[in-house]
């Protein structure tokens, strides 16, 4: 389970960047409670998306499932980390409306969809998995609200980077063990 754990919080450090940028951004209280529903829901529903077509597709490639993970994993957190090293789009946010909401946790969770394959991999219940990555990026985003709204961006893009060192590093593990 501490994997999964681990899992969450590295992914939702992506989020949780954002929800930083949004929180200097935008000074309300339902910020908060609105960036984490929206990014906790996603968070929660694209890996386990990722999970069923990992386990169709598992009998295909369970040769080279562990490579594939890697791979995945590796891209995955390599991106946050460029994406780290890079202004993101919450500056040129106007007005945060739901369907800005609904775009910004879709593009934030899209890559929780891809690590969501190495769920097969990890000796855990997916649903129960699910939830925990819905639950700590709800708490994560919740908090980055808070904290842009008090610090500004100066850890947004510590926190991507972050995220994305975290994710190779698993998929080193479920390569290596």
């Amino acid at each position: 389970m501490i994997e999964v754990i681990i899992l969450a919080v590295a992914l939702s450090m992506d989020a949780f960047a954002v929800s930083i940028g949004l929180g200097a951004k935008k000074n309300t209280h339902g910020l908060a409670l609105k960036a984490g529903i929206f990014f906790g829901i996603f968070q929660a529903l694209m890996p386990f998306i990722g999970y069923l077509g990992g386990k169709g597709i598992l009998g295909w490639i369970d040769t080279y499932a562990h490579w594939v993970a890697f791979g995945l994993l590796a891209l995955i957190g390599a991106k946050m980390i460029y994406e780290g090293t890079r202004e993101g789009i919450e500056e040129d946010i106007a007005d945060i409306t739901n369907k800005m909401m609904l775009v910004l946790a879709i593009a934030t969770s899209i890559d929780a969809m891809a690590a969501g394959f190495s769920l097969t991999l990890l000796d855990a219940d997916p649903y129960v998995a699910c939830l925990t990555i819905g639950a700590i990026t709800f708490a994560f985003s919740w908090v980055g609200v808070v904290i842009g709204r008090k610090s500004g961006t100066w850890l947004e893009s510590k926190a991507e980077v972050f995220g994305g060192i975290v994710l190779i590093l698993i998929g080193i593990k479920i390569l290596l063990f």
